[in-house]
């Protein structure tokens, strides 16, 4: 607090010192003028013949010798009226000067005080609307809008941190679980051995896949691209398919393709990983027997793929929430397959890509997910 007020008072003594100084020298130089101005109309009035007498106050003195006290006497009077004037006006522009500017910065001290009440737990803190409509009300806006981009962060922060220890614990609690059971029995055999050994690959796969997920979200949330090229949609669309085939057809799943070249610029990895993430969903949350229409068009300026899948019904208000993270088809983290952050992936790396991702229901159950990236150059 003491250092907080000393920085103000700092500020505000700077500010006077600064105002009456300027005050101070413009006085100097009207001081100097008038001086110069007194001397100047002295000695402009008519100088007598030498050697002429007047007599003053029954007083005889040379004609020269009076102007030059006169002149003398009127300098004099000017420079100690002057010399009040300043020391009054200089004295003012302080008092005003101090005064003043501790209005003038009061909307700077709520800033501060706002600023100091800040923490993590505190961001709900605003400065809000000022009395002020200058450069200060601008500034106590922006750091407003700051404010709620920060507290927004952390919000999000912590539910992504929160969901991701609960998808961690998960595994490694089966795991636990597998060998506390296996070891406590004395009398196990290879066949129980190997079953639990295969429920400890399969929830080793699991977490595997959770923090590979989570790497790959963390690298591409924000983040700029490190390898730019040509890629085709349509060849991405058709590798991302080749990887989820065999799960497709095991499901008796009906696949159309109308994929004309779309090429755009961007990392070949992570465009290849935005299909991925589309296809593996629409082969994983479809029904048995359901379909799946993959396509790619350009435009003027922009190409797009657009994935739809029958599946679940989806209620249209939860669509949004399925590009956050551990969501899956509206229902958080509750499905056995998948980090359930696959569309978290895509919405990251469209982004990084300078494009945009949208989803929409289908009629009769389903998604929609359309990627829409800039043309090539």
């Amino acid at each position: 607090m003491i250092r907080r007020g000393l920085g103000a008072r700092s500020l505000r003594a700077r500010i006077t010192v600064l105002a009456t100084v300027l005050v101070a020298l413009v006085s100097l130089v009207l001081l100097w003028l008038a001086w110069q101005l007194v001397g100047d109309s002295v000695a402009a009035v008519p100088q007598m013949p030498p050697g002429t007498v007047v007599r003053v106050d029954g007083v005889d003195v040379e004609a020269s010798t009076l102007a030059e006290h006169l002149r003398e006497q009127a300098r004099q009077r000017m420079l100690i009226a002057g010399a009040v004037a300043f020391c009054f006006v200089v004295a003012a522009a302080g008092i005003l000067s101090w005064t003043f500017t501790s209005r003038v910065l009061l909307p700077l001290r709520e800033i501060t005080d706002t600023a100091h009440r800040l923490s993590v737990e505190s961001l709900g803190e605003r400065i809000g609307e000022l009395s002020t409509r200058d450069e200060l009300a601008e500034l106590a806006h922006t750091f407003d809008e700051m404010l709620d981009r920060l507290q927004a962060a952390f919000e999000a922060q912590r539910h992504f941190v929160a969901n991701a220890s609960h998808e961690l614990r998960t595994p490694l609690s089966v795991i636990r679980t597998e060998l506390d059971v296996t070891l406590s029995d004395e009398q196990a055999d290879e066949t129980e051995l190997r079953r639990m050994a295969a429920v400890v690959r399969d929830a080793t796969e699991r977490a595997e896949q959770l923090v590979g997920s989570l790497l790959l979200l963390a690298r591409t949330d924000g983040a700029g691209l490190a390898l730019t090229e040509h890629v085709d949609l349509a060849a991405v669309a058709d590798s991302a398919w080749r990887a989820v085939r065999t799960e497709a057809d095991k499901r008796g799943l009906r696949a159309e393709f109308e994929t004309p070249s779309a090429v755009t610029t961007g990392d070949p990895a992570l465009l290849e990983r935005i299909a991925g993430n589309l296809l593996e969903n629409a082969v994983r949350h479809n029904v048995d027997g359901g379909w799946i229409d993959v396509r790619t068009d350009s435009g003027p300026r922009s190409v797009r793929l657009c994935v739809r899948s029958s599946g679940p019904l989806i209620d249209p208000a939860t669509v949004a929430e399925l590009f956050e993270p551990f969501r899956r088809a509206g229902v958080a983290r509750t499905a056995r397959s998948g980090a359930g952050l696959g569309l978290s992936i895509v919405r990251a790396a469209v982004r990084a890509h300078g494009g945009s991702v949208t989803a929409e229901p289908v009629v009769g159950g389903g998604l929609a997910v359309t990627v829409t990236l800039p043309l090539a150059g």
